[in-house]
């Protein structure tokens, strides 16, 4: 596919400064893009790159000037430059499966909506309801009485428990297991018995979840993920959390059981939260920070334990001073013993 730049500058109603008959036929970072390709700067302080990049156009904040580049200013040039992508993206080929393939195994007390999309390997159990417009793609995993709502997107090899329920237009990336059971034991003459977990998880609307996630169900009642939040790669989140609307939780990061996250809290790369205890609306736990208590709305915490981030900086500082420190404390310690001795 190939567009022009004065196109492209009405596509996403930007401002074209330069050359508006230059072809872009595809699309890169920045520092790897081609002659022919749309490239975009969202933070002004990259703003040195634009003298270096080969991009033919780039899209760019609206305050910010290149002469001699090719640019198109935009409100925000990341969200513009994924409207590009997508227009792109709709000439694409469509890899999704078609109709119900044979090899699919559907239980006969299963109810499919119909143009429901099944795909090669695929087991859906007893109880089962999909919604319209789903598509499951090969070697899926369907519980008894799992609910999908519509347009949801469950890529292959996905677990879906029994009884679990999933909202509208959610997407499931491959390897992911919902509904598995909640890490629960009681030690009972020196053995580890097992709690069982009779809860179930629900997905709300929106939501997104990344490769390889497990979220365990409930042991009772339910593990909520909220509508628009997304999650990561990697994830791990136990029995009974609950997480609120439009929350990221990042790589590698883990929620122990019954903890309840608020809505729009980040949790950074390799977050780890105890259990029973809630962040606040709007929070921030920074990459690698382990949390031991709650927080409170908006904070930003960092550290293991986490502390609120401006003290965790200071801590730091002063601990990359350590060395000084101890000269300084062996120099006054040599002057008061001088002292004593007079």
């Amino acid at each position: 596919m190939q567009i022009s730049t004065a196109d492209i500058a009405q596509l996403v109603k930007g401002e074209l400064i330069g050359d508006g008959g230059v072809i872009v036929s595809g699309f890169s970072g920045i520092k790897e893009a081609k002659k022919n390709e749309l490239a975009f700067l969202a933070n002004p302080k990259y703003e040195p790159l634009l003298q270096d990049t080969q991009a033919g156009v780039i899209l760019v904040p609206r305050q910010i000037s290149c002469p001699g580049k090719t640019i198109i200013r935009v409100d925000n040039p990341s969200l513009s430059f994924t409207e590009v992508v997508n227009h792109f993206l709709k000439d694409a080929p469509d890899y999704r499966p078609c109709g119900i393939h044979p090899t699919a195994v559907i239980a006969s007390g299963a109810k499919l909506a119909s143009g429901v999309a099944v795909g090669a390997h695929t087991i859906i159990e007893d109880g089962a309801v999909i919604a319209e417009g789903c598509v499951l793609y090969a070697n899926c995993y369907v519980g008894a009485e799992v609910q999908l709502g519509r347009d949801c997107l469950i890529y292959p090899q996905v677990v879906l428990r029994e009884k679990v329920i999933i909202g509208n237009r959610v997407i499931i990336h491959s390897g992911t297991v919902v509904g598995s059971d909640g890490f629960g034991y009681v030690t009972v003459d020196g053995k580890h018995v097992k709690i069982p977990q009779v809860g179930s998880v629900l997905i709300e609307d929106d939501v997104e979840i990344g490769a390889n996630v497990t979220i365990d169900r409930a042991r009772f009642d339910r593990t909520i993920i909220g509508e628009g939040s997304k999650i990561d790669n990697l994830v791990q989140i136990a029995h009974n959390v609950k997480i609120g609307k439009h929350c990221f939780v990042v790589a590698q990061s883990g929620i122990a059981g019954s903890t309840k996250l608020g809505n729009y809290v980040i949790l950074a790369a390799q977050s780890g939260l105890v259990g029973h205890i809630e962040i606040g609306d709007g929070a921030i736990v920074t990459a690698q920070s382990g949390v031991s208590k709650s927080i409170k709305a908006g904070e930003q915490v960092f550290g293991s334990p986490a502390v609120p981030i401006k003290n965790a900086f200071r801590n730091n500082a002063h601990i990359q001073r350590l060395d000084k420190y101890v000269e300084m404390i062996k120099d006054l310690k040599k002057r008061i013993e001088e002292l004593e001795k007079k």
